[in-house]
């Protein structure tokens, strides 16, 4: 994972600008330090505080394992680890004031539980944040005595959507985007010793502005659900060495060369380092590949770099190559990872060690004999069976209350016979993507959606929402695409928010040739990437490209004490007297008369949804389909299409049916 870049503080560019600028920050400081003083005189919260609240719509089986003392404990970035770190995860103390104040509150609320969205029954606090509100956090910490005379990182797995942070009344700066990671260095914003505190104030529009938001509303109703603001993924400190650290690695590997090509950056003293890479299996070593980090510093350069300006550091990029011979390939049947351990040493003497994990496996496309275009895995033409996955959730929203309850959602796929989910319009915490790398399931990767563009007119919406949504996508690829499971990044779905569709095809592929790229989701297509995508039905093949139905079905039954307690409905349902599906839009069959799961509508929902599979198998040398989504993987609030009940408690259809019809066989 990247440091990713932030706004600062404005840069000085006039002398005068630079005395007003000290003034305004001094004065600003004595207000956040005065208020500062009221709120550590208030005291935190305690763990006693925090509970379910009581009328909590819905709650999965995970929801009872979880408290203050162990919220989502798990090591956040399985791909970048390092031995040290210091969860914040649990209580913080919350506040609400009015967008436009933005000095530190005197007084707090209560205690709210982090990372869940505040509008969650697991936050304890289950209350909607307005856009014209602000939302305070407060954690108190002291850092570990055996971490002095490094660097100490502050990791923010994602806050939704606008973010300022401040450490011991200093405003270390802000973030915009509410799915990316982002991080502060605090070490000068440090204390001495003893408890530091840390702020973080947070404005979300959520779809009243044009940022990227997905599917959450103020207004939950039929495809749009609850909103997800503040802090949503775990919040974290590590710490690094003082100059010399690993920043990012980016992995890709080359299995018709045997090789795995890395790209390593960090930060270096001024004299070169040795950079070694070690690919390992079970812990046994399979490759080694050593270089340099840094450069040589020549009379002039370090005369000027160091001598006069007294420069104690630089950044680097190197790259190495690690030889794969005879590679286990990595398949959703064989999801094979090999080990991967990145270090910086001087000498003999070890700086910095990142551990890190890769699978070998190749994707690409051909035209088979038919004139139809095939996806390939690892250089086989492979059909794509899956489903739509929403990563929603009725206790957390947007955040999985456990780390075994992201994992079950891979395990159901996998328990249905899917190879490949479609992520739909929403990016996960990365231990999403690492069960999905580790059980073995591919992944379309939908980008979430705003209103940054106008899809009649593929143009943007204004300049600053065309830029700041790309910045975000851009940001997103880069974090999650050392991942195998993720075959494809899609940056558009049903025309929301589209634009510049052709150059969103071109730039996703330039920046990662090593993915197929879907330039837009049902609608509309412009003819750019790799992957013609449908909604509803098979369309008439492309010539030049992979040709899928990425939502299809809406097939859907309720299951009392399992259901959002809203009017569910479904596009479509089922009529016990004759045993048939109905149209349950155009009937206006919806809440409580939507026909409920017993036998005999299990049967038909396994029916239905099994043929959109035996299908795809029996018609792939006719039409030239290569994937076929049903929606959806579980019920999502209203919409009750899916194969699981929302709180993952009920299946709905027999899924040793839906696993042979998926698979073939």
């Amino acid at each position: 994972m990247a440091i990713n870049s932030h706004r600062r503080e404005n840069p000085l560019k006039q002398p005068g600008e630079a005395m007003m600028l000290k003034r305004h920050t001094t004065a600003r400081s004595l207000v956040l330090i005065t208020a500062l003083l009221l709120v550590t005189a208030a005291g935190p919260a305690s763990a006693a505080e925090w509970r379910i609240p009581d009328g909590a719509p819905l709650l999965t089986r995970w929801a009872k394992d979880v408290g203050p003392d162990n919220a989502l404990p798990e090591y956040p970035r399985p791909q970048m680890r390092r031995k040290e770190w210091m969860n914040l995860n649990g209580l913080w103390d919350y506040a609400i004031t009015g967008k436009s104040d933005e000095n530190i509150p005197a007084k707090f609320a209560g205690g709210i539980l982090v990372p869940f969205p505040i509008e969650s029954a697991m936050s304890g606090v289950m209350q909607p944040l307005k856009p014209d509100q602000r939302l305070w956090y407060r954690r108190r910490f002291s850092i570990p005595d055996d971490w002095a005379g490094r660097r100490i990182l502050l990791h923010f797995g994602a806050v939704d959507w606008q973010a300022t942070v401040f450490l011991n009344g200093r405003e270390l700066g802000s973030h915009r985007g509410g799915y990316d990671a982002f991080t502060f260095d605090i070490t000068r914003a440090l204390k001495p010793g003893g408890i530091q505190e840390l702020m973080v104030s947070v404005w979300d529009p959520t779809d009243t502005s044009w940022q990227l938001h997905g599917k959450q509303t103020l207004h939950p109703a039929g495809c749009s659900y609850t909103a997800s603001s503040g802090i949503w993924q775990t919040v974290w400190l590590e710490p690094v060495p003082m100059t010399t650290s690993i920043e990012t690695i980016r992995a890709i590997p080359d299995i018709e060369a045997g090789l795995l090509r890395l790209t390593i950056t960090g930060r270096v003293g001024n004299e070169p380092l040795e950079l070694e890479a070690k690919a390992l299996d079970d812990g046994k070593e399979v490759s080694i590949s050593t270089g340099k980090a840094g450069f040589e510093l020549w009379p002039n350069l370090c005369e000027n770099k160091v001598n006069f300006y007294k420069n104690t550091g630089s950044w680097f990029t190197a790259e190495l190559v690690l030889a794969i011979k005879n590679a286990r390939l990595w398949s959703p049947d064989d999801p094979f990872l090999y080990d991967l351990t990145v270090t910086l040493k001087k000498d003999d003497t070890l700086l910095d060690t990142v551990n890190s994990y890769f699978g070998m496996r190749s994707l690409g496309k051909r035209t088979d004999p038919k004139g139809f275009t095939r996806f390939l895995l690892n250089g086989k033409p492979t059909l794509m069976a899956g489903a739509l996955d929403q990563g929603f959730w009725p206790d957390g929203i947007h955040t999985a209350a456990t780390d075994e309850a992201l994992k079950y959602d891979v395990y159901i796929a996998k328990k249905a016979g899917f190879n490949i989910i479609r992520k739909h319009v929403k990016v996960e915490p990365e231990r999403f993507y690492y069960w999905c790398d580790k059980l073995g399931l591919m992944v379309l990767q939908d980008m979430p959606t705003g209103r940054e563009g106008d899809a009649r007119t593929d143009l943007p919406t204004s300049p600053e929402a065309s830029a700041q949504c790309e910045l975000e996508k851009r940001t997103l690829i880069r974090q999650r695409w050392n991942h195998p499971s993720i075959i494809a990044w899609c940056p558009f779905n049903e025309g929301w928010g589209q634009h510049d569709t052709l150059r969103y095809a071109i730039w996703i592929k330039e920046l990662d040739p090593s993915r197929l790229v879907d330039e837009a989701s049902g609608f509309p297509w412009h003819g750019g990437g790799d992957i013609q995508d449908n909604h509803g039905g098979v369309s008439r093949p492309n010539p030049r490209q992979i040709g899928i139905v990425s939502e299809n079905g809406g097939y859907g039954l309720a299951t009392p004490g399992h259901d959002w307690p809203c009017e569910i409905w479904t596009y479509h349902s089922y009529d016990p007297e004759t045993d048939q599906t109905i149209d349950a839009v155009a009937k206006g069959i919806k809440g409580d008369r939507l026909p409920k799961l017993d036998d005999k509508s299990r049967a038909w929902f396994t029916r239905e949804v099994a043929r959109l599979y035996t299908d795809l198998w029996a018609q792939k040398n006719d039409n030239g389909m290569t994937g076929q989504f049903f929606c959806q993987l579980y019920d999502t609030e209203s919409e009750c299409d899916g194969l699981v009940s929302y709180d993952r408690a009920v299946w709905k259809v027999d899924p040793d049916i839906m696993r042979k019809a998926a698979r073939g066989e």
